[in-house]
This record gives C-alpha cells, sequence and structure tokens, in this order.
C-alpha cells in the first residue's frame, strides 16, 4: 500500500533495429537475444512485442548502402520508412517511435555531415529535419532526434510544422554522454566511427549541470519529451532533470547496461531476473516516465504476473 515507485507495461519502449534485406534473423553477438530483423522476418517480433503488453517501440534503421552524407537516411523508401508503413498496416495499435540520426547511414559512422574532420552542425540541421519529415510523412507517431547537433529540435519542429505535423510530438536525446557503454549498439547498427570519437558533439561524463543546460534549449526549441542516455550511472542527472522540468522525462537503458546483465546472469553470477526488475525499479525511483530498454518483453511480463510493480 504505501510503495512510492510505481511501474506500468504502459511507460515501456522497446528499442529494435530493422535492415534492408530479406530472410534477416540475426542474432549480435554482443547482445544475446536481441536481433537485426529485416522486414519478410520482422513480424514474429512484432507480435511477441504486442503480446507482451508492450505498446512503443523505437526503431532504428540498418541500410544496405552508406554513402558519406548518409543519403538513405531520408529515402522515402529508407528502411526506417518501410519499416513504419509495414508496423502501421500489421500492427497499428503499435506507437512507432523513430531514431533520428545519420550514424547508421553515414560511411564514415559520424552522426553528422563532415567538413573534413569535424562534423558541421548547421549542415547537418538540414539532412536531420529532412529525415525526421520522411519518417513521419510514412506514418510514425513520435521522431527522437539523437544526433546532439545544437538546434536540430527547433529545426526538426519548424519543417514538422511547416508540412502540416503540427501534433507530432518529438522526444530529444536531450542529454546523450559520449559513453562507453553503447559498444555493443554500434556492433549491432555498424555505426562506429571510422576515426576520431564522439566527444565533440556528445556529453563529457564528469559534466552534471551542463545537462540542464543541454535540456533547457531543447525545452525552449520545442522538445515534448527529454531524454537521458545511457541509463543506470547517470541516475544523478535523471533526478535533476526531473526535478528542474515539467516536461515528461525518458531515459535509455542502453547496449551495454544489456549485455553486462545478460553476461553476469549467464556466467551464474546474479540472479538475472532479480537484478533487472530491481534496476528498472531505481531507473524509475529517479524520476523515468519512460523507460527505453532491450528488457520491455520482459518487464511487462513481470509486471503481470505480480513480480514487480
Amino acid at each position: 500500500m504505501v510503495r512510492e515507485t510505481r511501474i506500468s507495461a504502459d511507460t515501456l519502449i522497446y528499442p529494435m533495429f530493422v535492415q534492408e534485406g530479406e530472410h534477416i534473423r540475426e542474432e549480435i553477438p554482443s547482445m544475446p537475444g536481441q536481433y537485426r530483423w529485416s522486414l519478410d522476418c520482422v513480424d514474429e517480433l512484432l507480435q511477441q512485442i504486442v503480446d507482451s503488453g508492450v505498446k512503443s517501440v523505437l526503431l532504428f534503421g540498418i541500410p544496405a548502402q552508406k554513402d558519406e552524407i548518409g543519403s538513405s537516411a531520408w529515402q522515402p523508401d529508407g528502411i526506417v520508412q518501410q519499416a513504419v508503413r509495414h508496423i502501421k498496416s500489421r500492427f497499428p495499435q503499435l506507437y512507432v517511435i523513430t531514431d533520428v540520426c545519420m550514424c547508421e547511414y553515414t560511411s564514415h559512422g559520424h552522426c553528422g555531415i563532415l567538413c573534413g574532420h569535424d562534423v558541421d552542425n548547421d549542415k547537418t540541421l538540414e539532412v536531420l529535419a529532412k529525415t525526421a519529415l520522411s519518417h513521419v510523412q510514412a506514418g510514425a507517431d513520435m521522431v527522437a532526434p539523437s544526433d546532439m547537433m545544437d538546434g536540430r529540435v527547433g529545426r526538426i519542429r519548424q519543417v514538422l510544422d511547416e508540412n502540416g505535423f503540427v501534433n507530432t510530438p518529438i522526444m530529444a536525446y536531450s542529454v546523450k554522454y559520449a559513453s562507453a557503454f553503447y559498444g555493443p549498439f554500434r556492433d549491432a547498427a555498424g555505426s562506429a566511427p571510422a576515426f576520431g570519437d564522439r566527444k565533440s558533439y556528445q556529453m563529457d561524463p564528469h559534466n552534471a549541470r551542463e545537462a540542464l543546460l543541454e535540456a533547457e534549449l531543447d525545452v525552449q526549441e520545442g522538445a515534448d519529451i527529454l531524454m537521458v542516455k545511457p541509463g543506470m550511472a547517470y541516475l544523478d542527472v535523471l533526478k535533476s532533470l526531473k526535478e528542474q522540468f515539467r516536461q515528461p522525462v525518458a531515459l535509455y537503458s542502453v547496449s551495454g547496461e544489456y549485455a553486462m546483465i545478460q553476461a553476469a546472469a549467464a556466467a551464474g553470477y546474479i540472479d538475472r531476473e532479480a537484478v533487472i526488475c530491481e534496476s528498472a525499479v531505481c531507473m524509475y525511483r529517479a524520476g523515468a516516465d519512460l523507460l527505453i530498454t532491450y528488457f520491455a518483453m520482459e518487464l511487462a511480463k513481470y509486471i503481470r504476473e505480480g513480480r514487480i510493480g
């Protein structure tokens, strides 16, 4: 009766990888239990998501071809655009959020358009806005820019509004740290930088007050939901955002967190279910309104069975 922190399956978001091609159901080596899916096979996963009680997905695309400017990111027949149309036609009850970034689509693996070895912030804004618009035109319910370019929320908001999508919300990766916890994701999406790193546009893990500045800028530009990424190691930052802003705050429990739990459980070092549940509770207790997690379907099952709540 007096439990302070409650969890609902309605607030869980399942991230999934869709890949161009056919007959692809490929397990990701560094993320056991997670797969890359081609659209002719993905209904198996989508049915599992629906049956679990999870209502929202976050799409990441893996194109067949990459180039310097990531041009496949905004094509009408791009992999994410195709996936959105497929999901909306086959599983219309799912709420579809799309990741908006360039790293999966560029041959160099950086999150924007390059000028030499540096990312050109302002040129990148235009391709991000085109990408977001193409996702929404395909039927996406929400877009989630993850690139960390300055001004991208405002530019995306402007372009969506100009094209009549005034009610489409933006979930901004407002506080995205340059983290070592992303390693398995880069394996999954083939998005590791070909040179250098992303420290010039992602946040320094040493900084907490800067997170409030980044979030405030996104609020001013029209972000509907703020996000902190990664999860478990940044709960202090999550709590600060929750206390400072009225917008809902999402937390992304990233690939490295998932991989560590899977590896420790496989070695018999931890009680897997208990750690999955306790980790999620900690994230909600710190202030998460929404939780993006590769354990979303399992957490929904545990909630339904009364093992967490």
